[in-house]
């Protein structure tokens, strides 16, 4: 399953990059209670044969996803769009390898692979709430550049917010975000026709700390690559 040449052509996402910039470590704050990206997250370090490789995408600050997996003896790379996260992760997680890269940037020939994205090179990737900044036109190309990267049975730990939305603009801890969602079956049937087999599902209502960003219901997915 080859990858279509749109995923290399993504809006510019600079404004999203700076938000992030902006929020930096307010963003762990706000944010404090990850019990579903928590369990998702072991769930990938347990399943992973030891000394697996691992890319965590929009890796954030390295908390909690690159630390779980680094403490379970994962080599592992993160990649966000925001210096700043990844200034951050480099603290939180010294033993891992974090580069500022675009996910359109992994795509065969693009910048991204020559450091970090090699087809067929990872056993589990982790992407927590990095493909809702994409529009919706981005998400499934992202998908299967997903399953390129991940070795045939390859694990993906997948969570998006359930929101009937496309690129829509939304406050976020004082700044802008633009974001797009699914509802669940929509989700789960873009998720299969990428390639994956859903292994199992389960989802979170969740209310952050900071009365800027409204009550979600998270999503998260188990998934394996199918050959």
């Amino acid at each position: 399953m080859g990858i279509p040449h749109a995923v290399s052509q993504g809006r510019d996402r600079t404004g999203q990059a700076e938000a992030f910039d902006a929020i930096g470590d307010r963003y762990d704050e706000a944010f404090p209670h990850k019990d579903g990206q928590l369990r998702s997250g072991a769930w990938l370090a347990a399943e992973l044969p030891p000394g697996s490789r691992v890319l965590d995408i929009g890796c954030g600050t390295g908390l909690p996803t690159a630390r779980q997996l680094a403490d379970a003896g994962h080599d592992v790379v993160g990649i966000d769009l925001s210096g700043v996260m990844i200034d951050l992760a480099r603290k939180h997680v010294p033993e891992a390898d974090f580069h500022q890269l675009d996910i359109a940037e992994l795509r065969p020939g693009g910048s991204g692979a020559r450091t970090v994205g090699v087809p067929g090179h990872y056993e589990g990737v982790a992407a927590f709430f990095s493909l809702l900044m994409l529009p919706r036109a981005e998400i499934p190309f992202t998908l299967r550049l997903i399953r390129e990267l991940l070795v045939p049975g390859g694990l993906l730990a997948l969570s998006m917010v359930e929101a009937d939305v496309d690129d829509f603009a939304i406050p976020f801890l004082g700044n802008t975000i633009r974001v797009s969602g699914y509802l669940r079956d929509e989700l789960r049937r873009v998720v299969r026709e990428a390639g994956f087999e859903l292994t199992e599902e389960s989802s979170y209502s969740y209310a952050p700390a900071s009365t800027d960003v409204p009550p979600e219901e998270q999503v998260f997915l188990h998934c394996r690559r199918l050959a």
